[in-house]
Formats: structure tokens, sequence, C-alpha cells
């Protein structure tokens, strides 16, 4: 059997409007239905009546797009799309002026990436900041107190991303390691001991050891010792 003789080709054309047929939207947020009010304001000969139905449009995109509302000047960013959207070619009583087209082409700022590779992953790259900033400091009391936070603050960074425990030994040679060796970390300086039930997880992960776990069983017992006493 030839299938490509039962196949009506009358039928493939039922009418159907495709996106991809469809003229492609400047700002899709806002929809086919805008783009097509934008057009038909294009229409209206009365300027007056023209820039009145604009103001009931930029009404409608304002509820469309609300996280408009998070820009500074919103009203004026809900005006140029309008213009935008309408090819820059609507002559209305807006209350700003009309954007330039050559604005919306205009290619953003670079942003300057540190190309510097990090020493320590897992510090970070604001540790080794941390630690050019302490390093530049005079010897004194003050300057051992910042040594002595700095550690208490890599070691929690540490015991994140490795092991169980750490000795403050390890975390003082990675102090003058990273410094190469400007900082000296004072003889008899220690941390404070880590609570056995203090938990470090890393950045994502919702883990609740000891809080709300906590409370969950307390008020699970609760209720156990409640149907206790109705029984």
């Amino acid at each position: 059997m030839d299938y490509n003789k039962d196949i009506n080709t009358d039928t493939m054309d039922n009418g159907l409007d495709y996106n991809t047929d469809r003229v492609k939207m400047v700002l899709p947020e806002y929809g086919r239905n805008i783009m097509n009010m934008i057009a038909m304001l294009k229409e209206i000969p009365d300027r007056a009546k023209r820039s009145e139905q604009a103001r009931a449009v930029i009404k409608s995109m304002e509820v469309l797009n609300p996280q408009v509302h998070n820009q500074e000047n919103y009203e004026q960013k809900l005006w140029d799309h309008l213009f935008i959207i309408a090819g820059y070619d609507l002559d209305i009583d807006a209350p700003y002026p009309v954007p330039e087209p050559g604005q919306r082409q205009t290619r953003p700022l670079v942003i300057p990436l540190k190309k510097n590779k990090v020493k320590a992953n897992h510090y970070g790259r604001n540790i080794e900041s941390i630690i050019d900033l302490v390093a530049s400091e005079p010897e004194g009391e003050e300057k051992t107190a910042m040594i002595r936070s700095l550690a208490i603050y890599m070691r929690q960074q540490y015991l994140i991303w490795n092991k169980d425990s750490v000795a403050d030994e390890t975390i003082f040679k990675d102090i003058e390691k990273l410094s190469d060796h400007r900082i000296k970390v004072p003889e008899g300086i220690f941390l404070t001991r880590i609570s056995s039930d203090a938990t470090f997880s890393r950045p994502g992960f919702n883990i609740n050891l000891g809080g709300n776990g906590g409370g969950n069983n307390k008020n699970r017992a609760g209720k156990k010792k409640n149907n206790r006493r109705r029984k």
C-alpha cells in the first residue's frame, strides 16, 4: 500500500496559527496580545485617543510583568518597552522621551575577573584578601586577636569541605603558608573547642541536625506520653 496516496494534503492546511509562522516577539515577557494591542495603537488616527489607549496598554503591561517594579524608575521602563515593541514608531504624548534604538544594542560592560589561581579552594579567594590585610598590620595584641579570629573562621571552612576534625596546628601552618610566611602565628595561641553537637554543612545542603529535628523528636515523644495517659 502506498501511504503517500492515502494522505490528503488538503487536511494539512487546517488553518492553525503556529508560533513558528508568527512575527517574532521583541519582548516575550509581555506576550503576543500586548504586541497586537500596540500594533492597533498605530492605526488610531486621533493622536489624543491614541495616547489615551497607550496609557491603558501600559497598565496591562504592568500587570503582565510585575517584576518591573523591582527596577528603578519602573514607569519609564514600561514606556521604554512600549516604544521598543512598537519598533520606535509610535506617535503619542508620553511622559518620558522616546528611547534611542542604539541604547538597546549597546553591549554590557565586561566584568573583570580575577585570573589568579586560588591557592586553597576550600578556604576561598576572600581568605587570601583577609590574610593580606592581617599581614599588613603591626605586631601586637590587636594583630594576635585578628589571627585567632581568622584561624577560627578558616577551621570552620576546613571542616565544611574536608574532614570531621582538624588540629589547630594545621590551620596555623595554612595561615603562614598562604601569607607567604609574612604572618607568624604567635606561640601559645589556641582556638576554642568545637561543641560535640556542632555541624558544618556545605552551601546548598539543608541539613537539620540538633535543631528542628530535635524539636520534632521532642514533640513526638510528648504525643506518645499523652496517648499513654489517655489510655
